[in-house]
């Protein structure tokens, strides 16, 4: 086993516990920034290159007809393909949290469209469920299992918010452990179902689960309720025959009393898990061996890698699988003592270099592993995970058009390319740039209506004047569809009404002098 750092030469600091992996022919995609995306990237999903030891970003696009994927931190994920041995699959995004630290409970498919040798196009689409739905968690596995040629995901283990009845104004945000509940989902039919087995009776978050067949184990994790990393080893077997599915549990001898840990595959039947924590303030360095033969497994601990004193020495780590045996690994850069927002990452290589060649990997693994999210937590237990789930072995894509944070200025909720009205006619594959600040994006524009939403200006019809003084002047924009609504309502302006100054009554005795002189005008006049 080896260790060797990479230097993140920009844009660390987006690199923060709790983002996910997703590996599309051999590259891999960051996927959940801790905060809202920025205009530069409006998608939040970016290229990670690794070239000569050196990690940059790039943005990635979305097709028009995606649906928009909120940059979720802490899902669970895994791959779904039509069989176990189909080359074409697809990730599935289950929960996580958003950057207003809500939980989700959503489910999103993601797989590619198109691919040239500039860029990669994907699709992301929503999934509607009925039945047993699982509440919104994070910290939880997915898995997808093949039984008598179907398949079914399996959803386990998470955290999630104190129901409302039981809140506190103290603990408002406070987390609970999820019910020991196993959701089985059938996405043919949009469909769930929640079993309830005898053998699992605590709640368990930030574990361990690895998916051969229609076979389930799972290693680890770790109980809120009794703050115990559970030692239990468990094998969910999921049985899908014509009718209603079985799934059973059995416990097992030889497990491991760790929470967070990593576990990357080297042989067809052999992994690795390396990482972790054995309680609150110990760390584990410790590696062991996992092997799968003939539906048994048996845990070994092996050699481990000779840990940087940096890594020894701190509080927190975290890292995930990178696929063909590595793993990808991070401490916070505070304990360098350097730039307190940069974490600083290793790859660790639990493989040979000449047992380091291209293997189909079968086998899925869903590992949810550590990290310490500043401000969120205090002790490990409550620590929030970083997820990877993903390969990393090279890529040949140019290094043109990467990101660049410090030239962000603007929050979006939503891509570039997106159908902004009925009448927009900006298609990523025939635009070109309309107004004289744009370059390779089109111009956009936020309608205040309601929460707000972002429009092309070109469909807009706004002018190159118009946009700049838009941009510029602190004021408010209405999109052409919401523009006679925002009038409808606003109130009437106020007609302020002139007071008009009452007419001061004659004294009686100046109305007496006026009366005598007039008379003797008159008279004077008619004697005359």
């Amino acid at each position: 086993m080896s260790l060797q750092m990479v230097s993140a030469v920009s844009n660390s600091s987006l690199l923060q516990p709790g983002f996910s992996l997703l590996n599309f022919d051999g590259h891999v995609f960051f996927f959940g920034q801790k905060g809202w995306p920025k205009r530069s990237c409006p998608t939040g999903v970016f290229l990670l290159n690794i070239k000569q030891n050196e990690l940059k970003m790039k943005p990635a696009v979305f097709s028009k007809d995606s649906c928009y994927l909120p940059p979720l931190r802490y899902p669970a994920l895994c791959t779904l393909r039509s069989n176990a041995k189909s080359d074409e699959y697809q990730y599935i995004i289950h929960g996580g949290k958003t950057p207003n630290n809500d939980l989700s409970d959503k489910i999103y498919f993601i797989s590619l469209v198109s691919k040239n040798s500039k860029k990669m196009t994907f699709q992301c689409i929503e999934k509607d469920l009925g039945g047993d739905v699982p509440e919104a968690r994070y910290g939880h596995t997915i898995n997808v299992v093949h039984s008598r040629g179907k398949s079914m995901s399996v959803i386990f283990g998470g955290r999630s918010f104190t129901p409302l009845a039981q809140r506190t104004t103290e603990k408002w945000n406070s987390v609970v452990d999820c019910l020991p509940s196993v959701f089985l989902v059938d996405f043919e039919f949009g469909c769930c179902t929640s079993y309830m087995l005898p053998e699992l009776q605590d709640g368990l978050s930030f574990h361990v689960s690895i998916a051969r067949d229609d076979t389930i184990y799972i290693l680890g994790g770790h109980s809120l309720q009794n703050n115990t990393r559970c030692p239990n080893l468990y094998k969910l077997k999921v049985d899908l025959p014509l009718g209603s599915p079985a799934v059973t549990c059995t416990i097992l001898p030889g497990g491991i009393s760790v929470s967070s840990a990593i576990v990357t595959q080297i042989s067809d039947t052999e992994f690795v898990l390396v990482g972790g924590y054995h309680s609150d303030n110990q760390k584990r360095l410790v590696c062991n061996t996992i092997v799968l033969e003939d539906s048994k497994i048996e845990i070994v601990e092996r050699e481990s890698p000779e840990w940087t004193p940096d890594i020894k020495h701190c509080r927190i780590w975290y890292g995930c699988d990178m696929g063909k045996g590595s793993v990808l690994m991070g401490i916070p850069g505070a304990n360098k003592q350097l730039i307190s927002d940069a974490n600083y990452f290793y790859i660790l290589r639990c493989k040979g270099e000449e047992e380091d060649k291209e293997e189909e990997l079968t086998t899925q693994i869903c590992s949810q592993t550590s990290s310490e999210d500043p401000g969120d937590s205090t002790p490990f237990e409550d620590s929030e995970e970083f997820c990877f789930s993903a390969e990393a072995s090279s890529f040949d894509i140019d290094d043109t058009d990467t990101y660049n944070e410090d030239d962000e200025e603007d929050e979006s909720e939503t891509g570039y390319w997106i159908t902004c009205c009925a009448s927009c006619n900006i298609d990523i594959n025939s635009w070109v740039p309309f107004y004289s600040t744009e370059l390779n994006k089109p111009a956009m524009i936020l309608c205040s209506s309601g929460t707000g939403h972002w429009v092309h200006a070109q469909c807009m019809d706004l002018s190159e004047t118009m946009l700049l003084h838009l941009s510029e002047a602190n004021i408010k924009y209405f999109c052409n569809k919401h523009v006679d609504l925002n009038k409808g309502l606003q109130t009437p302006p106020k007609v302020v009404r002139l007071k008009k100054q009452p007419m001061k009554p004659l004294r009686k005795k100046k109305t007496m002098q006026l009366a005598t002189s007039t008379k003797k005008s008159f008279l004077r006049r008619l004697f005359e």
